[in-house]
C-alpha cells in the first residue's frame, strides 16, 4: 500500500470523529480473535493455546521471538509470550499463519453476517472508504501498521474492509503505545487505568489474557496511588479522568491523518457503515461478555 498525508478538501474533521470512526471498525477487525475458526485454522498447521494470538497477530512482521511482540503488543507479560515465541516458528511460516487468518476471517464473517450481507453494495463502499484511509497511514514508528502495510489487499469486498479495519486499528495502536510511554505508564498500569474507566476489559479479562498476576495487578495499582491517579476502590482520582483523557487526544492526534484524508462526509459515512456492520457482528455473539464485564 501507499502512504499518503494530504487531507481531504471535504470539511474541516470534527474533534473526535476519528476516534468515534475507529470505535467503530475496530470490533470488524477484532472479532476473529475471539472466534472458533481461527483456532481450528491453526490448530492444521501445529499451533494451539496463546500460540494462536501471538502469531497470528504478529505474523506480518515476520518470524519475531519474544522480544519484538512484547514491545508492539505493549501490554503482554514478556514471559507469557516467550512461552510460545519464538518456539512457534519451527512448526510453521509467517506466510502459512496469514494464509490461515485470512480463511479463518473469511469463514467468521460469513457465519456472523451471511452472504448477502458481505456481497451487499455497503460492503464495498465502506471496504472502499476504510482503504483509502488507511493508504494515508505512515510506515515510521509504527511496525503493526507498516508490516500489515506490505501485505496485499484481499480481492473480495469484505477481506479488503477487513483489511483495512486492521490497518487502521494498528495504526492507532502504534501511536497510542508512543502516548503510554509519555504518561509514564508501564504495561500493566495502562491496563488497570483503561479498566478503571469502564470501558476496557476488566479485571479479570485482562488477567486471564494478558499473563499478570493479581500481585502484579495490585502492585500496579498502588503504584498508580503513589502518584494521585487511582483512589482506594481502584477508581480514577480527577488526576486520572484527566490523563486518560490526555491520553485518548494524544492518540487522536497522532492517528489523524487516515480520517483527514477522508475528511468529513466521508468519515461520517465511513462510521455509519461500520457501526452497522459491527452492530450485526456484536448481536451474532462475537465476543464474551466474561471479558468485558465487570470484575
Amino acid at each position: 500500500m501507499t502512504s499518503a498525508s494530504s487531507a481531504s478538501a471535504s470539511g474541516a474533521l470534527p474533534e473526535r470523529a476519528g476516534r468515534h470512526c475507529h470505535n467503530a471498525l475496530n470490533p470488524f477487525h477484532s472479532a476473529h480473535y475471539f472466534a472458533p475458526e481461527l483456532p481450528a485454522e491453526m490448530a492444521a498447521l501445529g499451533v494451539s493455546g496463546r500460540a494462536v494470538y501471538f502469531s497470528s497477530r504478529s505474523a506480518p512482521l515476520g518470524a519475531v521471538g519474544a522480544g519484538t511482540v512484547a514491545a508492539t503488543f505493549y501490554s503482554f507479560k514478556y514471559e507469557l509470550i516467550a512461552g510460545h515465541l519464538p518456539d512457534v516458528w519451527q512448526v510453521t511460516t509467517p506466510q502459512a499463519v496469514l494464509d490461515a487468518r485470512l480463511r479463518a476471517v473469511d469463514a467468521t464473517l460469513r457465519r456472523l453476517l451471511g452472504d448477502e450481507a458481505l456481497a451487499s453494495p455497503e460492503m464495498a463502499e465502506a471496504a472502499k472508504l476504510a482503504l483509502r484511509a488507511a493508504e494515508a497511514g505512515g510506515r515510521h514508528a509504527r511496525p503493526l501498521y507498516a508490516g500489515h502495510a506490505d501485505l496485499p489487499v484481499p480481492d473480495v469486498p469484505h477481506l479488503a474492509y477487513w483489511h483495512a479495519a486492521t490497518l487502521l486499528r494498528e495504526h492507532r495502536g502504534d501511536g497510542h503505545l508512543v502516548a503510554l510511554l509519555d504518561a509514564e505508564l508501564d504495561p500493566v498500569e495502562a491496563l488497570v487505568t483503561h479498566s478503571a474507566t469502564g470501558r476496557g476489559m476488566s479485571r479479570r479479562g485482562n488477567l486471564a489474557t494478558r499473563g499478570w498476576s493479581e500481585e502484579e495487578w495490585a502492585a500496579a495499582q498502588e503504584r498508580l496511588r503513589g502518584r494521585g491517579l487511582l483512589g482506594a476502590e481502584g477508581e480514577l482520582t480527577e488526576a486520572g479522568v484527566r490523563l486518560r483523557k490526555d491520553l485518548e487526544q494524544t492518540t487522536d492526534r497522532l492517528d489523524r491523518a487516515p480520517y483527514a484524508r477522508l475528511g468529513s462526509e466521508g468519515v461520517a459515512r465511513l462510521t455509519e457503515l461500520a457501526t452497522a456492520f459491527t452492530g450485526k457482528v456484536v448481536a451474532a455473539g462475537a465476543f464474551p461478555a466474561e471479558l468485558f464485564g465487570e470484575g
